[in-house]
């Protein structure tokens, strides 16, 4: 990888830190409504993995989906304004945090049912391989969501009939406030592609180069045609499980730890010790992300809600 890409994959990840740091503070004062899930510390996870995807590939995920919007492509403006839902949100302000979506930029968007996105993950690589496309639908989930129905479906389905998907657990150690120790009978997760005859592997997911280097031979391996994979990448969040958790299931000890693996300063770390860049360089691009958050909310804050008469729209697919 150049030096140009591992500059815009600092950008990146700084960029969600701060939207998710932003977002925080707006659901407080009460500007953002409902359900909202951060995914501060995580970052690393999807930039690496979409930053090797390539244009025709698709993007579909749970709803911890903020982070994965941005690096979709969506702009910073969209997914606020979406999050205050306003009319200019990616999806009119009808989704919400949990439910973006940009068909044009082939990301499937963020789905609230925890796996039941994953049959339609089975669903579009179904598609593309009627149609003779070469894409990879990248699917991805948490680690609890191995323990529902929906994942064995999808990932037999995907081995019975040889589908171009790659399934990516992002392994955050806890469903909601249940470490995976307490949950599932296998706790490493990779290990659940063994009973479907899949090629797996487990990546550290708070290491952008690690994840990137793992995505880009998994998406290729996929697309050239050796059947559905799986990654397990390993992660954490810095923040609960929502904006209503409590946290009294783990220690801040713990959390603390963890953040000394903050992949910012990981990736941070490798620009200056391998001289990639310089520090005064990696502070203009975090005053260019501050400064992208802050016109991204003024943007949201002056937009409209959706008006009364776009009520019904969109609730019927439109005839072709």
């Amino acid at each position: 990888m150049d030096n140009a890409n591992l500059l815009d994959f600092y950008y990146q990840m700084v960029l969600i830190r701060r939207l998710e740091e932003r977002g925080a503070e707006l659901y407080q004062a009460g500007k953002i409504g409902g359900f909202m899930h951060l995914y501060i510390g995580q970052e690393a996870v999807s930039t690496g993995l979409i930053g090797a995807r390539q244009p025709q590939d698709r993007v579909i995920t749970a709803y911890r989906d903020h982070g994965v919007a941005i690096n979709c492509g969506i702009p910073a403006n969209e997914v606020i304004a979406e999050l205050m839902g306003k009319a200019t949100g990616i999806s009119q302000g009808r989704g919400g945090s949990m439910h973006m979506a940009d068909r044009t930029r082939n990301f499937w968007g963020g789905h609230a049912i925890v796996g039941a996105h994953l049959p339609i993950a089975a669903g579009l690589a179904l598609g593309d391989k009627y149609a003779g496309r070469d894409g990879v639908t990248i699917c991805m989930f948490g680690e609890g969501a191995t323990n529902i129905g929906f994942f064995h479906e999808a990932v037999n389905l995907a081995k019975v009939w040889n589908l171009p998907v790659l399934w990516v657990c992002e392994n955050n150690r806890y469903g909601m406030g249940t470490t995976v120790e307490r949950a599932s009978a296998v706790s490493e997760i990779q290990q659940k592609a063994e009973g479907y005859g899949m090629v797996h592997e487990r990546v550290d997911g708070m290491n952008v180069l690690a994840v990137y280097d793992a995505s880009k031979k998994a998406i290729e391996a996929v697309r050239n045609g050796s059947g559905p994979r799986m990654l397990e990448i390993m992660t954490y969040r810095f923040r609960g499980h929502s904006m209503g958790d409590p946290e009294r299931y783990r220690k801040q000890a713990e959390v603390k730890k963890w953040e000394e693996q903050d992949p910012l300063g990981v990736l941070h770390n490798h620009l200056i010790e391998n001289q990639v860049t310089s520090i005064e360089v990696l502070e203009e691009i975090e005053e260019r992300a501050n400064l992208a958050i802050q016109k991204a909310v003024e943007f949201a804050e002056a937009s409209p809600e959706p008006g009364l008469d776009t009520l019904f729209n969109n609730i019927y697919a439109e005839e072709v």
